[in-house]
């Protein structure tokens, strides 16, 4: 089966808007049983990531764990930049991609979800990711939420 990309297209600018946003997706994807796996560039933005997922809502409970070095770990919801033997090695089912690139391990999830901000150095990343996916004859689907 090959993996399914969405890009989701937000208004906004600021990364904190499109790290809300991916809390918003985490939020909905585990109320719906999934497992998540958000891939970040570094570990800064993993730990803003972490925070934001625990004080992003007051009405909201994501239990996640944060990128680790070995994979006996088994929450749901993990967030990590390193590779695919860290803390995505338990995981299959979603990957939303807040980094700048792809990572060469997207290919075991069933789905990716990326998320586009109007920012040059994100937008430019992310029409490079879109480019990736669908040379490579990746089934794509975009979700223009300027509208």
């Amino acid at each position: 089966m090959m993996t399914k990309v969405d890009f989701y297209i937000l208004p906004n600018s600021t990364i904190e808007q499109r790290h809300l946003f991916a809390c918003r997706l985490v939020e909905k994807a585990y109320k719906l049983g999934h497992q998540i796996y958000i891939h970040s560039d570094d570990e800064a933005q993993t730990n803003a990531l972490d925070q934001l997922l625990w004080s992003w809502r007051n009405s909201s409970f994501i239990p996640h764990q944060v990128e680790q070095t070995t994979i006996d770990n088994h929450e749901r919801v993990q967030v990590g930049y390193n590779t695919a033997n860290g803390s995505a090695a338990n995981h299959n089912d979603l990957m939303i991609n807040v980094s700048n690139a792809v990572p060469e391990f997207f290919s075991r999830f069933e789905r990716v979800a990326e998320i586009v901000i109007q920012k040059p150095s994100v937008t430019d990343s992310t029409r490079a990711n879109y480019r990736f996916y669908r040379d490579r004859g990746y089934p794509l689907k975009t979700h223009d939420l300027r509208k």
